[in-house]
């Protein structure tokens, strides 16, 4: 379908005060804050996107999005963070080296301190998506960031799983990227490149093993992400989402899947580069820590996710055998990675039920 939505617009939430607020972290980048305020409210929800998406996933213009409904709900204060993986951001097209150590680190601190400057201490609920999951529950785990009082996680958390084929890529992939076939990073426009550059032969490679649909954008995706199937239900997207994917999904930096890839070995989030002097505060293991946390967490899982299988029902078992009673577990029916937030019904199938969670720990 052709696109008919802006590019990092923000059209999607039309009934409330917008304002961008800028900040830095310690290791030098520049970071966002999107501060969508309709009413003022006790209780104050961050939304945190995943690797390649951006703070776009909650407030799209084509269905009623997370921005909006919160708004309706009675969260009247929701922003939304852009941190180093965001699709707006450059950084993920350049070649670098961050982790999801820095992630924990730097941005995640540095992005409650800016919003705490413009909220004070009211209470804050932190809502997640993909690597914005592990890394935000990594943050919180590590003690880098504190004082929150509820916390989703979308598809993964703390114990990172993938099929055979995703463990394959990750562990292959990194290296015949940025030593073999030259870019050191993904990006779903590949299939838009030039004719015969590198990119363009990526896509035309991976096309045929992703037959269920006819964009070049959601081939890579499901490439990039996927192992062996598509990122989402395709029932459950919006054919307006599907054509427009290029826009909301940016280029990946190869090496953060070196990362995961450690993390899926060891079957829980650890720490890449145990020697590295920058991260010395942080645990070796994240979760040795587990039972001192008291931030409850709402897992939620797509019971087709094809990109982290079960990651968050295996948590949620795990932490409750540390901390019963705790935390909580909602199996999504038919939905996969992506399309819990970013579905055209998901208003109705899928926000409700973080609604309830946030509703019962609100004050």
């Amino acid at each position: 379908m052709d696109q008919r939505i802006a590019r990092f617009t923000h059209a999607g939430v039309a009934d409330a005060e917008v304002s961008v607020h800028p900040f830095a972290t310690e290791d030098g980048l520049g970071l966002n804050l999107t501060r969508f305020r309709r009413a003022d409210c006790d209780d104050v929800v961050l939304l945190v996107h995943g690797l390649t998406t951006s703070s776009d996933m909650y407030i799209m213009p084509e269905h009623e999005n997370l921005v909006n409904f919160l708004h309706d709900s009675g969260f009247g204060d929701v922003w939304a963070l852009d941190f180093r993986m965001s699709g707006r951001f450059p950084y993920d097209a350049e070649t670098h080296r961050f982790t999801l150590d820095d992630v924990a680190q730097y941005d995640h601190p540095a992005a409650l301190a800016e919003l705490r400057r413009h909220i004070g201490d009211r209470r804050v609920h932190v809502i997640t998506h993909c690597l914005g999951s592990v890394s935000f529950a990594m943050a919180v785990f590590a003690g880098t960031v504190t004082g929150i009082t509820s916390l989703t996680c979308n598809s993964v958390a703390l114990t990172p799983r993938t099929s055979r084929w995703s463990r394959i890529k990750l562990g292959y992939g990194p290296a015949a990227l940025e030593y073999v076939l030259g870019p050191s990073h993904l990006d779903p426009r590949y299939g838009t490149a030039p004719v015969l550059t590198r990119g363009w032969m990526i896509a035309k490679a991976v096309g045929p093993f992703h037959p269920g649909c006819d964009e070049p954008a959601c081939h890579m995706l499901s490439f990039m992400w996927g192992g062996g199937k598509p990122i989402f239900t395709h029932a459950k997207m919006s054919p307006v989402t599907h054509g427009r994917l290029p826009d909301l999904f940016g280029s990946v930096g190869v090496h953060y899947y070196r990362h995961v890839h450690k993390m899926v070995k060891a079957g829980r989030a650890v720490k890449y580069d145990p020697r590295d002097p920058r991260h010395a505060a942080l645990p070796a293991d994240y979760l040795e820590g587990a039972a001192d946390v008291t931030t409850p967490i709402l897992f939620l899982t797509g019971d087709r996710n094809h990109v982290f299988t079960d990651s968050n029902i295996v948590c949620h078992r795990m932490l409750e055998a540390v901390t019963p009673g705790l935390h909580e577990l909602e199996i999504l029916p038919g939905y996969g990675h992506q399309d819990p937030f970013m579905g055209a019904a998901s208003a109705a199938e899928v926000f409700p039920q973080v609604l309830d969670f946030l509703k019962r720990k609100a004050g």
